[in-house]
């Protein structure tokens, strides 16, 4: 039996672990591995995952989601306003879109928004094999997708013990919210040397299936201080380098993945 949903990535963490910019670098690496296209999802509501790939953003589906309440013009449905209020906060780009969820919203009820969303966004969901998103450490944007599986869940920290004990907080939050999940790997950002046992004690417990670390790389700083899109970071980037070996071991295990799922008999 054929794949039917997309191949989900998904990234979470608290703010300042560098979070975001990893999930930037694996959409070039998905797209240096072709595999394509890709969706990537800004879930995150400090969005700025569009600043780490290049791209302009003009409307979200928060923007959207609001505009259903008061702005449906007389004689449009609200299914077809907010299918074509998605389809204006797609940004495309080369081998991959960006979509940005939006900040959480205001008062009042948002029910039937919601579930419009959820509905539009599965649709859209259907026309790309691999997805990225980008979460915030709640993970809440995620839990309203009627599609909750994760295949691989990245838990990006910094050597702190307020990151791991962030990182613990979504591991646990993730099976409260019913999120199903593959893999669960924690990574371990700007990480120096000498740190070995603090972050050994930090995550005895936790039960990833995987621990990996990114060094400091002083070029992600002067990247984000002159304003330039990390996924454009040159091959000499230690951090590029380390991520791509994390990534080289997660393509492994999806290949492995679609080789199982492919294999099985109909009706598996």
């Amino acid at each position: 039996m054929l794949r039917q949903r997309a191949y989900t990535f998904a990234l979470a963490g608290k703010g300042g672990t560098g979070k975001t910019t990893l999930a930037g670098l694996l959409v070039r690496f998905l797209k240096e591995h072709d595999m394509t296209p890709i969706l990537a999802v800004d879930a995150d509501s400090n969005a700025n995952f569009n600043e780490v790939l290049g791209l302009t953003v003009e409307g979200t589906l928060g923007q959207a989601r609001e505009a259903m309440k008061t702005s449906v013009p007389v004689g449009m449905t609200k299914d077809i306003f907010i299918e074509m209020k998605v389809e204006q906060a797609l940004v495309e780009a080369e081998d991959f879109d960006l979509i940005v969820m939006g900040r959480p919203e205001g008062p009042g009820c948002y029910c039937a928004a919601n579930n419009l969303l959820s509905k539009c966004i599965d649709r859209l969901l259907s026309n790309y094999p691999y997805l990225v998103i980008d979460n915030e450490a709640g993970m809440e944007h995620f839990s309203r997708l009627t599609s909750k599986d994760i295949d691989v869940l990245l838990v990006v920290s910094d050597p702190s013990r307020r990151g791991m004990l962030s990182a613990r907080r979504i591991c646990d939050l993730v099976d409260e919210l019913g999120i199903r999940v593959g893999r669960k790997f924690l990574v371990i950002n700007q990480y120096r040397q000498g740190l070995t046992r603090l972050v050994s004690q930090q995550i005895e417990g936790l039960g990833p299936a995987s621990v990996a670390t990114i060094p400091e790389d002083e070029l992600i700083y002067q990247f984000d201080l002159e304003g330039k899109p990390t996924i454009q970071l040159p091959s000499k980037s230690v951090a590029l380098q380390a991520a791509n070996e994390i990534f080289a071991r997660l393509l492994d295990e999806v290949v492995d993945d679609q080789d199982r799922i492919t294999s099985q008999p109909a009706g598996a």
